[in-house]
């Protein structure tokens, strides 16, 4: 085991699976604590044992929805409660909901934004207050994607909250800055996952499109957001961080 974050304490939302898991369980192999959470109950505490049994019971589970403000501050308070501090917190938890723009219903667009942009910035709020009290500093990262830098059919709304949370990131130098606390946004390209392979041509498709030969990996994308939360990334804040092996430079459409 790494010890690159040895002591440190880190909550990750959306950590059941995919691109979250990957992040958790790389900030434990890395010497971290963290705080699990999915809205998955079962699949959260499998995660949860599963890390612990291979990195020593680096990890606890909360299961909730990452969009609703009492999930959020529980996070934050287990977090301290279990761990005595917090020092880095990945927004990761998010939800996709594709429709035709001129037939989008209120109902999608007001769950997209409540998970993506208010669980984010609320996460954000309730974490920096904490290290701030701490006065220890600390690094958040908040999960973007390339829809937020590039138009993506049927995605409309989900873009929105995507380059929201790049506005967030920038706005939040302001006011986090004199505090030790940095905030930065990743943006994934297409990433070979649980859901996205449920499409048997997305790796084909994303391997032609992209420059570099090939959709990217959870590993891809977590070795972006363990660099920005790591002390080599220090002076980095207000900024996104792309991961896409180039697409996103010559934005060929997928279909």
């Amino acid at each position: 085991m790494d010890t690159q974050f040895n002591g440190q304490v880190a909550i990750v939302t959306g950590a059941g699976k995919g691109i979250g898991y990957q992040i958790a369980l790389e900030l434990a192999r890395n010497g971290a604590f963290v705080v699990l959470n999915d809205n998955d109950e079962q699949l959260v505490s499998e995660v949860s044992a599963e890390i612990n049994g291979i990195y020593s019971n680096r990890t606890i589970a909360l299961a909730g929805d990452a969009g609703e403000i009492e999930v959020i501050q529980s996070l934050v308070d287990k977090a301290v409660e279990h761990f005595g501090q917090l020092n880095i917190v990945v927004a990761n938890a998010g939800i996709t909901l594709f429709g035709d723009f001129l037939q989008y219903e209120p109902g999608a667009f007001q769950d997209v934004m409540r998970v993506n942009l208010q669980g984010s910035f609320f996460l954000a709020q309730r974490a920096a207050r904490q290290m701030i009290k701490q006065e220890t500093g600390g690094r958040i990262v908040l999960m973007s994607s390339v829809t937020g830098l590039q138009a993506h059919k049927d995605l409309a709304a989900y873009a929105m909250t995507k380059a929201g949370l790049q506005m967030l990131a920038k706005n939040l130098v302001i006011e986090l800055s004199e505090y030790g606390v940095t905030v930065n946004t990743v943006a994934p390209g297409a990433t070979l996952t649980e859901r996205t392979m449920e499409d048997e041509d997305y790796k084909s498709t994303w391997a032609r499109i992209t420059p570099m030969g090939r959709a990217g990996t959870v590993e891809d994308v977590a070795n972006a957001v363990l660099f920005l939360a790591s002390p080599a990334a220090a002076q980095i804040t207000g900024q996104t961080l792309v991961v896409d092996g180039g697409w996103s430079a010559v934005s060929v459409s997928p279909f």
